[in-house]
């Protein structure tokens, strides 16, 4: 992990050597540039803080979604809180010009799409809160998600018909997925807010352990299974709601994940298998940023077009076998 945090910070399109790098971390101003101290620390330490977070939620996320569901195919990209954002950025991006009034209060920018994207994820999760207290089958529950993200889907779709060429071309950009979202500004916030929320996920080991034996056995040993599953979907909502908020949709860290740490670990204890879980999520998905680098002066391919080059292999491994 320190090796891929490393080779993020001196890799872009300007190539920053490993010792310049390191008299940065440390703060020795006299010993590098200032435009290579200003690349770093304002923009590759954002990303790559941002990459190893990012992964760990996701990971986190789709780990408690397959446990809850009992359903290896589970996952916070089709359980519609993807879904639920994207909407939420379409209505700013597409409807409203990329600015939100509330009376005398106006937002606008990037500040104006993380809130949509949150409230949109967090409205997607509320419904499924509430269906979980009318639905009983957590199979039916997964399906009642991923047709509210078909709804979200339809509107977007419709919204793109009225919209604008810039704004179509702005949520385009945002779907593909970016660690640039994540600002210096922002990053303190982002940093508190998901560590929070993967700390609360490593006290679900119990539950988690139990809910995996199954809900007759889980509720023999006083577990009240209903209360375990909706605070693990509340997690999972708040984990992937908040990532996708800064990143956009990240696709297949949160459903292939998961099961490269059961390959690693050959366990389903979740004592073992939840940090593994976070940490291979993190490195995951710093390693698909720096696949994202074109060398020479191309650029940089958008991060969801990596991310399935290493989660699809790994799904259908995991369909073969099941078989």
């Amino acid at each position: 992990m320190a090796c891929l945090f490393m080779a993020g910070l001196m890799t872009g399109s300007v190539s920053i050597p490993c010792s310049a790098v390191w008299h940065v971390l440390v703060g020795d101003k006299a010993a590098v540039s200032e435009s290579w101290r200003f690349i770093i620390l304002e923009s590759r330490l954002p990303q790559m803080v941002t990459a190893m977070l990012s992964g760990a939620c996701l990971a986190t996320a789709g780990l408690m979604m397959q446990t809850v569901f009992r359903n290896p195919l589970a996952g916070p990209d089709v359980f519609g809180i993807n879904g639920g954002a994207g909407l939420g950025v379409a209505l700013v991006m597409l409807l409203a010009g990329g600015s939100v009034t509330l009376g005398t209060l106006g937002v606008t920018g990037n500040v104006a799409i993380l809130a949509a994207a949150f409230a949109g994820a967090m409205a997607v999760m509320a419904i499924i809160l509430f269906s979980s207290t009318l639905v009983r089958d957590g199979v039916m529950l997964l399906v009642i998600g991923i047709m509210v993200g078909y709804l979200s889907s339809s509107v977007v779709t419709l919204l793109n018909y009225s919209a604008t060429e810039q704004g179509i071309r702005s949520f385009m950009l945002w779907g593909m997925g970016s660690l640039d979202g994540v600002t210096p500004l922002l990053l303190p916030l982002y940093v508190t807010i998901t560590l929070a929320a993967l700390v609360l996920s490593l006290l679900m080991v119990k539950p988690l352990n139990l809910l995996s034996l199954g809900d007759n056995y889980a509720r023999n040993l006083g577990l009240n299974t209903r209360r375990a599953r909706n605070y693990a979907l509340l997690l999972t909502g708040l984990l992937t709601a908040v990532v996708t908020a800064y990143c956009g949709p990240i696709a297949f860290i949160g459903l292939a994940v998961p099961h490269i740490a059961r390959l690693l670990t050959v366990t389903d204890d979740m004592r073992r298998l939840l940090p593994i879980t976070m940490l291979t999520g993190a490195v995951v998905t710093m390693a698909c940023h720096l696949l994202c680098f074109v060398p020479g002066e191309a650029g940089m391919l958008p991060l969801n077009a990596v991310t399935p080059l290493i989660g699809a292999p790994v799904i259908i491994y995991v369909i073969i076998r099941k078989r």
